[in-house]
């Protein structure tokens, strides 16, 4: 558990900015979400 605990704060981390920009504007939600989501992948591409 406690390797998996960076992983697991990054992730909600990044759920609760994505929420709070959906909050303020529901579009703005997805394409925070989404940009959050490739730069995610891109960082685990490059390990």
């Amino acid at each position: 558990m406690k390797n998996y605990l960076p992983d697991l704060l990054i992730v909600a981390g990044a759920a609760s900015v994505a929420f709070g920009a959906w909050l303020a504007w529901p579009p703005a939600g997805y394409i925070v979400g989404g940009v959050l989501a490739l730069l995610g992948g891109i960082k685990i591409a490059r390990d």
